[in-house]
């Protein structure tokens, strides 16, 4: 009896061993098999890392190829603190045979000499509880390896790039910058960041509890995708000589400001646009934000009488004049109860309509203006551009001002024939002279002319086709009149040795900030070889001091457009200037 009872009670306990083995059999099956609980994962979790992978932002060339922006690429050397414990470390062998243990201030006084930071200062800065911090931010790709060699657990380094700008105030107001905090600021920079950005990556890696990365364990890469580069239509060296020629001219005439404006007239391509004041991207809190700007883009000014080739154009195209149509006039004209005068003293003269606008007339112009209707006025205007943004991508292009025929007063009506009572930036006036230089056909301003991926491959702008405003033969018939202004007429102080020249000239009141007239605005606008004109260039010089008669931006185009052609290898003029008579 009592056998069998022994023998019961020794079932009942191996019963009770198999059920506790089942039980924590399947236990260890949930755990290490199934992981319901996601134990595996979060261990997994707590040892992944993931740092961010910047791209490299696109530069920004010249026509040429040359840099006016880049990206030179750094990192950043940072530190989870809460891996850097211990008084010690381990690191491989320089030999690869193993490890070695090193004392964790011998690994703070190996990295001060790499980074050249005081090793106290390397201590606060790696010790800590803050599971991100930096060390020292930028610095280059040899002095990282050698900082990631020291092998301090927790130490790592984190991509990123500085923005260089070789070429300094060079295109500066074009180029635009890019702020210490990575974000574009102003021009072409902050214009196009969609194509320049590129678009970020990912590394994500395991790390032991020794702050060291696991060899062969989880490693995912996300590639970044850098930023495709931009290849301007601007010649850095043109550039360059154009800002130096005006930045002189302004100081000699103690003017506010002026520009240069250089335009290819068969493509639209701008290939200078110089202000005499412009920042240097690398140091732009060195410049005032009022002259870091492209004024030759954002300020709209009263252009004078380099307007009068509009009124012409339209006087021909119309069939209301020829230019040799005859008139007689005093140094006076009243229309409408306004009286207009000229610029110089005469009596009566017998002037021809080339005549009239090679001596930069009022009375004539008025005269020959007046034949037009209020809303052909306008409509001629807006026709040429004026009123309206060009499309070069700056935020701060302006439109300029073009009240609409309705509300122009009695003597606005007619002012606006010579230039006075709407407004238009340097540009353009420009792409006014460059439609005339273009057999009549106004393209957009190209400023753009490629975009580059990373891996070289070209996506060219496509040109604008063009829009005829007038016919080749009233195009011809402007280009021999703009030749008579330089030979006889106001535009001679830009007159070329070896090239023939069309030009004019343009003086306008300035408005002061009271509404009254307070100074002038002077310009000169002309275009080159006449007989097949390649560029245009633009003057402006805003507010000079002294007298007008010695205030002469000729002389900065003469030096540009000498400049322009020479750089180009564009073949001298080999005939002689062919005029209209400017008297009868």
């Amino acid at each position: 009896m009592r056998v069998a009872l022994g023998s019961k009670r020794l079932r009942l306990g191996l019963a009770f061993v198999l059920v506790l083995l089942m039980v924590l059999g399947v236990r260890l099956f949930q755990l290490q098999a199934l992981d319901l609980n996601g134990m595996a994962q979060a261990g997994l979790s707590k040892r992944l890392t993931t740092t961010a992978v910047q791209p490299v932002r696109g530069s920004i060339l010249d026509t040429n190829g040359k840099h006016f922006a880049r990206s030179v690429e750094r990192f950043d050397i940072v530190v989870d603190q809460t891996l850097s414990t211990g008084d010690t470390f381990t690191r491989p062998l320089a030999d690869g045979s193993g490890r070695e243990t090193i004392p964790l201030e011998q690994g703070f006084r190996e990295l001060s000499e790499v980074l050249g930071i005081d090793a106290g200062t390397l201590e606060d800065s790696i010790v800590g509880d803050k599971i991100f911090n930096y060390v020292v931010q930028s610095v280059t790709p040899e002095v990282k390896n050698k900082a990631l060699e020291v092998g301090i657990p927790g130490v790592y380094a984190d991509q990123t790039s500085v923005r260089t700008y070789p070429a300094g105030q060079v295109a500066g107001s074009i180029v635009g910058y890019v702020g210490s905090d990575g974000e574009a600021r102003e021009g072409l920079e902050l214009a196009l960041s969609d194509q320049l950005d590129g678009d970020p990556g990912s590394k994500t890696f395991e790390i032991g509890g020794d702050g060291i990365r696991i060899p062969y364990a989880t490693n995912e890469d996300v590639p970044a995708v850098d930023g495709q580069s931009v290849r301007l239509t601007i010649d850095q060296d043109l550039q360059w000589f154009a800002q130096q020629t005006i930045a002189s001219q302004v100081e000699e005439y103690d003017a506010e400001w002026g520009n240069i404006v250089v335009v290819e007239a068969k493509t639209g391509a701008i290939r200078a646009m110089a202000e005499s004041t412009t920042p240097d991207p690398n140091f732009p809190g060195a410049t005032s934000p009022e002259d870091r700007q492209p004024r030759s883009v954002s300020a709209a000014v009263e252009p004078g009488s380099t307007t009068k080739l509009i009124t012409m154009a339209a006087a021909l195209e119309e069939g209301i004049i020829e230019p040799t149509s005859e008139f007689e006039l005093d140094n006076t004209y009243t229309v409408d109860n306004q009286t207009f005068k000229d610029a110089f003293e005469h009596g009566t003269e017998r002037r021809t309509a080339a005549g009239i606008f090679a001596k930069s007339m009022n009375t004539g112009t008025v005269k020959i203006g007046e034949q037009l209707t209020k809303q052909e006025r306008y409509d001629w205007l807006k026709k040429f551009g004026i009123g309206q943004k060009l499309n070069t991508g700056l935020s701060q292009e302006s439109s300029g001002i073009l009240a609409q025929p309705g509300d122009w007063d009695d003597r606005q009506q007619y002012t606006v024939l010579f230039g006075q009572g709407l407004a238009q930036t340097a540009l353009h006036t420009a792409m006014v002279y460059q439609a005339v230089a273009n057999d009549g056909v106004k393209l957009e301003p190209r400023l753009v002319d490629a975009y580059i991926d990373p891996d070289g491959t070209e996506h060219v702008v496509p040109q604008d086709e063009g829009t005829e405003v007038v016919s080749e033969k009233t195009s011809s018939e402007l280009q021999k009149m703009l030749e008579t202004v330089t030979v006889d007429g106001s535009g001679q102080t830009g007159a070329l040795e070896q090239y023939r020249v069309g030009s004019k000239t343009g003086t306008a009141e300035a408005p002061g900030p009271n509404g009254g007239y307070d100074g002038y605005t002077l310009s000169y606008a002309g275009m080159a070889p006449i007989e097949d004109p390649e560029y245009v260039v633009v003057v402006t010089l805003q507010r000079p001091k002294g007298d007008l008669y010695y205030l002469v931006p000729g002389y900065s185009f003469q030096k540009v457009m000498k400049q322009v052609l020479n750089s180009n290898n564009v073949a001298p003029s080999t005939r002689k200037p062919d005029t209209y008579p400017v008297e009868y």
